[in-house]
């Protein structure tokens, strides 16, 4: 029998964990290995020609003391989110450390957004390895160099700098070229023909340079082309015939390229084409191409080509069609009746001889969808659609055309003759030098004709392509010190895509001078990328060119500097037209995609036979005021001394410092105010908070207004009174609440604002009346709002505001369930060189983004945060602090985050909206709030994204979070201990955070709860 051996207990136990411990070092070994084994040092001569590369850049912060290969140095800047501007400053260098032998080789350089003033590198031919660079919006200068023939990139794009001389055939040896972009730039000379050898080539960009000559036939080889951009330049002759050897071509852009029509008939064969842009193309005309097969086809342009015919019926069978500009043609015959189209949200006809009635499906498209029928001969009907946004009519009827009237104006008749007319494009009413300009403040839009007055009116048509396309594309806003007399006049401009024009009506008859103001006050004038954009237009006075590529910039001799031009002309029929026009010249990248279009800062229509006034009574008044004025000095001198003696030194009320303020309001009597509620009649009382009373009143000429009448106790003192006043005074948008103005009389306080009828969003959503429930259309429309709202304040307002307090209780509604945003008592400026709030933290439990209710870090993706948890609650119907189906979710978004990683939002949805609401629009207005309730800001989207997301213009980020950052309810409870030690003890600026107020209790135009 064999022995067997009993080891002791104890050599057990130590053999097992022997066998652990090697078990659990094999496991990771290779992690500690990857973690402290640091990528090695390109070859000796890569970072010498790094070191020479920064030297002909003036690249001057790159640390030669770290490893480039290290993407832990400083050296590499991660990426940019694929949503962010292509201007975004980055500073990184690549490498390439698979190579059997271990070596590391530099393969990619990325250098944009750095105002780089250097020259391209002949060094960077020394690194052999490249394969992508990328330099663009930079301020480089100088040629390319002849040495980079020698790399084997991949990618390479120089755009957006101010880089010169001819384009280097040694180009056409980089045969591994897939993507070329030299556009924005001052090249000049032919393309080289060598550019054929490119066989790999996928895209060439040569937008917006002097090129000249004739297009290359060896271009022909370049089989493998998707997309080939070649707008605004100087070619001669007609565009090549060659696009039958481009079968694989995708996008193809010719605006203004210098090239003559006809449009070739080899188009014809590009069958995978989903984006053809062909504009301005003088010369020969033909008929409309054959494009039938492009089945495809997502954005279609064929504007100013001289074609001519009817508009072929299979165009309306395109399906996945976006964008149909057919503008400034020779078009004939009606617009077919068939609603294939369902994917079209802008369409141009403007400027052809379309007839027929118009049809029923563009009458029926909302305003999320821009048509343009103007100047066309449309036949009127009793079903022609009525004047509305978004669908421009002017002047497309054949009868209105007759008159010089469009069907919008018929309603409008002249009170009397006009002799002069002044106007302050794109800004508010002013006077300059004794002259009153009238204000220009409407948003404008994509195809609009606005706003209906007595002596004019403006039709804008066109769409900013390449961009995201929000409200503040059609105004342009100085945010600079200008450099210019009369400044009121160019601190805003009205811009446009394609065609703006100012119709003046109700004028005499008679010769007048046109006087038109100009200011570049976009383009900087800066060594910076920003200040190499190039606008160009023209400019119509009675539809004759009176200035033809007309360049702000190079008229005044800088940006922010005035130019003014004067034309004469003849006023028939009462009725004047001065259209300005961008004819696809100049630049459309810089400062930023979509920068383009012609842009005016103010019009004055003058009369050359206006009565002159009496010299003798001028000398008269001239006597008077100067003996008046001598007269006043006297007296203020006097009040001086006196006042400096301290006979009338005295502590100004506070209502001579309010009337003091440069505000942007009304002041009303205490008598007014108590006439308009019956002497606050209990009976005019709409609600009741911590600041005081709210009041429903009545003005003498029936105007409806909102009156919160501050208490003596109220926590909402004079700070928050100023606040409110000086952030909404000056405030105009369809979703801000107005405020008429404000009553200051002893120790009383009170504000009034525009009447909103149905009261808060919170009491629409979680009010006791169970009978009036928001259906899914209109709760679109109130989200919607909202971040329009929330855009204007953030991006698009001369000042930029962080509200702080979004939540239901504080957005209104009006008598249409437009959403309105309110009570701006704790909103503060966005200034983004300061950004931490230490000393003031205040909010609403549930509603407080995390950065700012734990570190008081304040920029505006706090607001949009809020706005997450408001659509949240507009989705489901439920308050988020409130919503506890479960003990396992501590909130409405904590359940949403659950249902997202299930992949079952659906159930979040009101269920008492039953099946009557868009799914579609119902998830993505969820993944939307999700997204903006990141718990990193960074992540967050601004709420112009937000706005084109929840109109469908662009996808929504797929981005899911962790649920259990809300798993420990407890927080919500220790947030207000820890806010409360963030400040002094003792300290006037004390900090309050709350719950979330009922809303059964909640006072309207303003929640007492979160008022410090």
């Amino acid at each position: 029998m064999g022995r067997v051996v009993n080891c002791p207990s104890s050599m057990k136990i130590l053999f097992g964990y022997i066998i652990i411990t090697v078990l659990v070092l094999f496991c990771m070994e290779p992690y500690q290995v990857e973690a402290q084994v640091e990528p090695p040092y390109p070859p000796r001569y890569e970072v010498k020609a790094l070191r020479e590369i920064a030297a002909e850049l003036a690249k001057k912060d790159w640390n030669f003391s770290e490893n480039p290969c290290n993407n832990k140095s400083s050296w590499f800047t991660p990426p940019p989110p694929p949503n962010e501007p292509e201007a975004v400053k980055n500073s990184t260098v690549t490498c390439n450390c698979s190579f059997p032998n271990g070596e590391c080789h530099i393969d990619g350089i990325y250098l944009t957004g750095q105002d780089l003033d250097g020259v391209l590198p002949r060094s960077l031919a020394n690194l052999s390895y490249m394969k992508t660079l990328l330099l663009h919006y930079n301020y480089l200068h100088g040629a390319i160099p002849h040495e980079w023939g020698a790399l084997n990139l991949e990618i390479m794009t120089v755009s957006m700098n101010r880089l010169s001389g001819s384009i280097p055939g040694s180009l056409g040896n980089i045969t591994t070229l897939k993507y070329l972009s030299l556009e924005n730039n001052i090249f000049s000379g032919t393309i080289p023909p060598e550019l054929g050898k490119l066989a790999n080539l996928e895209n060439l960009t040569l937008n917006a340079n002097y090129l000249t000559g004739t297009f290359p036939s060896s271009l022909a080889n370049l089989s493998n082309l998707k997309e080939l951009r070649i707008s605004s330049n100087n070619f001669i002759g007609r565009i090549p015939n060659i696009f039958q050897s481009w079968k694989l071509l995708e996008k193809l852009e010719i605006q203004a390229s210098g090239f003559e029509g006809p449009i070739p008939s080899s188009l014809a064969l590009l069958n995978n084409l989903t984006e053809l842009r062909i504009s301005d193309l003088p010369g020969e005309g033909s008929k409309f191409p054959n494009l039938k097969n492009m089945k495809n086809m997502h954005r279609l342009m064929l504007r100013s080509c001289n074609v001519s015919g009817p508009i072929p019926d299979y165009i309306w069978e395109f399906s996945q069609l976006q964008i149909l500009d057919l503008s400034f043609n020779k078009l004939e015959g009606n617009i077919s009746d068939s609603e294939s189209l369902t994917k079209l949200q802008y369409m141009y006809l403007t400027h052809n001889s379309l007839t027929g009635s118009i049809p029923d499906w563009i009458n029926s498209r909302d305003n999320r969808y821009q048509m343009d029928l103007s100047y066309n001969n449309f036949s009127e009907s009793p079903e022609s659609p009525s004047c509305r946004e978004n669908l421009n009519l002017f002047e497309s009827f054949s009868g209105g055309k007759n008159l010089g009237l469009d069907i919008c104006l018929k309603n409008f008749p002249c009170s009397k003759d006009w002799d002069s007319v002044n106007i302050n494009c794109g800004g508010g009413a002013t006077t300059v030098n004794g002259v009153n300009y009238e204000a220009d403040e409407d948003s404008g839009g994509a195809a609009k004709f606005f706003p209906l007055k007595e002596t004019w009116e403006t039709s804008s048509t066109g769409r900013f392509w390449d961009t995201t396309v929000t409200s503040r594309d059609f105004i342009a806003i100085n945010v600079s010190i200008l450099q210019t007399n009369n400044s009121d006049l160019y601190t805003r401009a009205r811009l446009s895509p394609l065609s703006l024009t100012y119709y003046f009506r109700c004028l005499a008859n008679g010769s007048y001078t046109v006087t038109l103001h100009f200011a570049e006050i976009v383009v900087r004038d800066n060594r910076s990328y920003q200040s190499l954009g190039r606008r160009i237009f023209d400019v119509y006075i009675q539809e004759k060119l009176g200035l033809k590529d007309f360049n702000v910039k190079n008229e005044a001799q800088g940006a922010d500097k005035a130019v003014v031009r004067k034309f004469k002309t003849v006023v028939r029929n009462k009725s004047l037209t001065i259209r300005f026009h961008w004819a696809g010249k100049g630049t459309a990248a810089t400062p930023r995609r979509g920068t383009y279009g012609p842009l005016i800062s103010a019009i004055s229509v003058d009369s050359d036979s206006k009565p002159p006034v009496h010299s003798g009574w001028n000398k008269n008044m001239k006597f008077i005021v100067g003996a008046v004025v001598c007269v006043l000095c006297l007296i203020f001198i006097i009040l001086g001394i006196i006042w400096w003696k301290g006979y009338f030194r005295h502590k100004p009320s506070r209502e001579q410092v309010l009337r003091g303020l440069d505000l942007h309001t009304g002041f009303f009597t205490f008598g007014q105010m108590k006439a308009a509620t019956n002497n606050f009649d209990s009976a005019y009382k709409i609600g009741e908070g911590g600041f005081g009373v709210v009041y429903k009143g009545v003005l003498l000429d029936g105007t409806l207004i909102a009156i919160k009448k501050l208490s003596s106790k109220s926590r909402q003192g004079d700070r928050e009174f100023l606040n409110e006043l000086a952030m909404i005074s000056g405030l105009q948008h369809p979703n801000v609440v107005r405020l008429y103005g404000c009553c200051v009389e002893g120790t009383q306080l009170l504000l009034v604002y525009e009447y909103m009828e149905n009261n808060s969003l919170a009491r629409a959503l979680f009010g006791p009346n169970e009978s009036w429930l928001l259906d899914w259309s209109t709760r679109q429309k109130i989200c919607l709002g909202i971040a329009k709202g929330l855009a204007f304040l953030h991006e698009e307002s001369s000042i930029k505001i962080v509200h702080r307090d979004i939540k239901t209780t504080n957005v209104l509604l009006d008598s249409d369930l437009n959403a309105k945003i309110s009570d701006f008592g704790l909103a503060k400026f966005d200034e983004e060189e300061n950004t931490h709030i230490s000393t003031r933290v205040a909010g609403t439990i549930g509603y407080m983004a995390p950065e700012y209710a734990l570190w008081g870090y304040l920029t505006n993706k706090a607001d949009v945060y809020s706005f997450g948890i408001v659509a949240l609650e507009i989705v489901a119907g439920k308050n988020n602090a409130k919503y506890r189906p479960e003990e396992d979710y501590v909130c409405l978004q904590d359940r949403a985050l659950v249902l997202q990683q299930k992949g079952n939002l659906m159930e979040l949805v009101d269920p008492r909206l039953g099946t009557e609401f868009n799914e579609e629009e119902a998830i993505r207005m969820t993944k939307v709030a999700l997204l903006c309730t990141n718990s990193s800001p960074a992540l967050r989207p601004t709420m112009s994204e937000v706005v084109n997301m929840l109109e469908g213009r662009t996808l929504v980020p797929e981005l899911i979070m962790d649920p259990s950052i809300f798993a420990d309810e407890s927080r919500f409870g220790a947030l207000k201990d820890q806010f409360n030690k963030m400040l002094p003890q003792k300290s006037s600026e004390t900090t309050m955070v709350t719950a979330p107020s009922d809303s059964s209790s909640t006072a309207w135009y303003g929640s007492s709860s979160t008022l410090v």
